[in-house]
This record gives structure tokens, sequence and C-alpha cells, in this order.
């Protein structure tokens, strides 16, 4: 790769413009030398709604875009954030590739959201793409940039494991109670179901974790998986009709369920042999105030603890408050009485803001991040590992297992809950 200037502002485009795409907004309102230039998605009203809203946030000048195309070429970016549906990404990095390689387009960056594709060998592709158009390439795990797990690593590992010896198991847990739109819900084109959305945040932050300081996160080498998937809540009659009312009748759970749990365990080695583990369960199933993320840490004589429910600002409501439903306290919000946790900075709580900090520094600099398409890879073997183990009942060895063109029977149609 040549080696690229540094930009006094680096200017993003926004592909996508749905719940997503306005975390980002909110996490780069804290962040330096960066403008949100450009937004493209299929849908009209939507593209020109997150504009606006880049533009009342004063993060633009903002333009939306009516394609793909006429943004890249449009000579207003530096970088691009792949924030579509998980089905349209490897599209969309095909395009990008190519107005890259034939010179139509000066982008030098590309970001995409978890996980980096529906596949495997999907994943490979987007890797293999980004890399012979020679871009710079993030991929955005936000669990990775949480301050309280930067902060917690680096206590255990600086005085913990120098003392006792390294972690050897992380454990790492999201639940809520549903995805906010029809497509996460939809096995062949989210690629899964609530594993892939999820689990691919647990894995990949108990990876982390376990990684020595200092060391690249190959260090570590994936060797079993085992799982159990199953649709434990959204396949019930009474819940499978209030799905489809919800979210329309491309989303029958009695005919085509996608898993609402899912219980994974992989077993890695480190470079001297020690063996680690990660321990990760994910639902859809949750009934709770909101959005639960539980990770913990644990060595020969040490343990660190993170529960995003357990906040400092709490608000009780009694029965006679009455108000619409709404997520102004905590993602995914079940209830608006009684006494709620309160999220007070939820892109920085969840790490969007240092994430979002993290990738325009190095991308303006001409450098790569610290999380790449390479890591977006590693997620998606970890997580074809785990749905080969549960279609098959077994525990996948890697070492005997090529999963290079699996798709998961959640995927394909024939998953039965």
């Amino acid at each position: 790769m040549a080696e690229l200037s540094t930009l006094p502002t680096l200017r993003i485009g926004m592909l996508g413009s749905g719940f997503i795409a306005h975390f980002h907004l909110q996490a780069l309102l804290s962040v330096r030398n960066v403008s949100v230039t450009a937004v493209y998605s299929p849908t009209a009203a939507n593209r020109e709604a997150l504009a606006a809203r880049a533009n009342e946030l004063e993060l633009g000048p903002c333009s939306a875009y009516e394609s793909l195309e006429a943004l890249l070429t449009a000579d207003v970016v530096d970088a691009v954030w792949i924030l579509g549906p998980n089905d349209t990404r490897l599209a969309t990095m095909r395009t990008i590739a190519e107005l890259v390689a034939s010179g139509r387009s000066t982008l030098r960056a590309v970001a995409c959201e978890k996980p980096l594709a529906r596949t495997l060998g999907e994943a490979r592709e987007m890797l293999q793409l980004v890399e012979q158009a020679g871009l710079l390439h993030g991929y955005l795990e936000n669990q990775v940039f949480s301050t309280a797990v930067r902060r917690g690593k680096d206590i255990v590992w600086r005085r913990g494991a120098a003392t006792t010896g390294r972690p050897y198991l992380a454990r790492a847990s999201e639940e809520h109670s549903g995805p906010h739109k029809p497509w996460f819900w939809q096995g062949e084109k989210q690629g899964g179901g609530v594993l892939s959305d999820m689990m691919c945040h647990s894995v990949e932050v108990a990876r982390f974790l376990l990684t020595e300081p200092g060391k690249p996160r190959e260090s570590l080498r994936l060797v079993s998986a085992s799982a159990t998937i199953a649709t434990l809540k959204w396949r019930r009659p009474e819940y499978a009709r209030k799905l489809r009312e919800m979210m329309g009748p491309e989303v029958d759970y009695l005919a085509r369920p996608a898993e609402d749990f899912a219980r994974g365990t992989l077993v890695l080695e480190d470079e001297a042999g020690n063996k680690v583990m990660i321990e990760s369960s994910t639902s859809w199933a949750y009934v709770g105030p909101g959005l639960r993320i539980q990770i913990e840490l644990l060595g020969p004589e040490y343990a660190m603890e993170v529960n995003t429910l357990g906040t400092e600002l709490k608000v009780f409501l009694s029965r006679a408050v009455q108000g619409s439903q709404g997520e102004d306290l905590v993602e995914k919000q079940n209830a608006e009485q009684g006494l709620m946790p309160v999220l007070e900075d939820e892109a920085g709580i969840y790490g969007y803001t240092d994430e979002n900090r993290h990738m325009v520094d190095a991308f303006r600099r001409g450098q790569m991040p610290s999380e790449t398409f390479h890591d977006g890879v590693a997620v998606m073997e970890m997580l074809m590992a785990l749905y080969c183990s549960a279609d098959t009942g077994r525990t996948v060895y890697l070492a005997e297992t090529d999963l290079s063109a699996f798709v998961p029977a959640v995927a394909r149609g024939t998953f039965q809950g």
C-alpha cells in the first residue's frame, strides 16, 4: 500500500441509514477532525433524514446520494462506513473495489459494521476485495472499544496476569427482546439468528480480553467449538403471530424460524500451548429493562466483571406516570414504569465513541486500525464453527473441518427451532 498523507479532516460517507447509522452519528459528536459529508441508502426518505440529522448535529455539510456509485465518484469522501443489511455488504464491497481499482473513486478507507458478512466464504471475499483495492480497512466491533473493557483488561493483565499467570476463561453474553427491523429476523438475509446477530460481539470481546497485550489477536489459535441453538420464545404461536404483525408477512416463525437463543463454547490455544476458553450466550428472548451485556474475565487469582445494567443512574416511575413507549432510558427498553436503569451515554458506554475515534484517527493518518477485516474474518470463523456444531450436534474441531463453503441451516431455511 502506498504511503498516505495525513488529512486535516476525514470526510465520511455513511452507506446505510438505519438504527446503527444514527448511533454512529451520535458517537461522532465526540470525535475531532471528522465530518460526515455523504449518505446513501436505497430508501430516499431514510437517507434524506440521516443527512438532515448530520447537518442538524453540525457534522456536515452532508448530502444524500441516489446511488452508491454517485457517492463514491463524487470526490466528497475519504472513507465510508458500511452499515447496510448483512445481505448487501458483499455487493457493496464489490462496487467499492471496482470503482477504486478503475480510478473512478479516490477513497482511502472502508469500515464495516459487525458481522463482516453472512458466511466465512463471504467474509474472506470481503477481505480479499479490500486488500486488492489497496484500502485501509476497519472492523466496527464496538464492545472491544468499551471503556470498561479496555480499563479492565489493562488492570487484569498488568496486576493480575503479571503476578499469577494469564487469564484462562472469558465469558460474554448479550440479551434483549429482539431486533428493530424485519431483515434481522430472516435467516437467509441476516445469515442466521441471534448467534450471528449478537454472538459476533461476545466472541470478539472475549478473544480481545484473552489476548496478551502487545501480541496480535492471531496469537490465539481456534481449536474447537460446541454450541446449542433453539427458538424458545418467538416460535410459540402467540408470539409468532405478534412478530408477524410487527414485522410483516415475510417474517413467519411458524414456517421459517431463526434461533432466538444460542450458547457456545470455544477452545483456543496461545503460542505456549496454554488452553483458554470462551463461553458465550445470547438471546432475543430476554425480558428485562432493556439490552443487557455481561462480560467476565477469570484468571488464577483474579476476575473482572462488566454489567451494563448495573448503572449509576436509576429512575423510578410509579403507575401514575403515563407515557408513550420509547428507548430514552436504555436500548431495547421494555418498560416505562418501575425502577429503571438509565444509560446516560449509550454511545460512550457501549464503545461506539472510542471505536469511531480510533478509526477516524487511523484513517486520517493513513494507518491501519487495530481492528480490521482480518478480525472480521476470524469472528466469522468462530461463528460458523459454532453453527456447524449446533447443526451437527457434535463438537467441531477446526483442524478436521473446512468451513469455507458452510452455510448454517438457519440461513438455508431448513432450521425448525
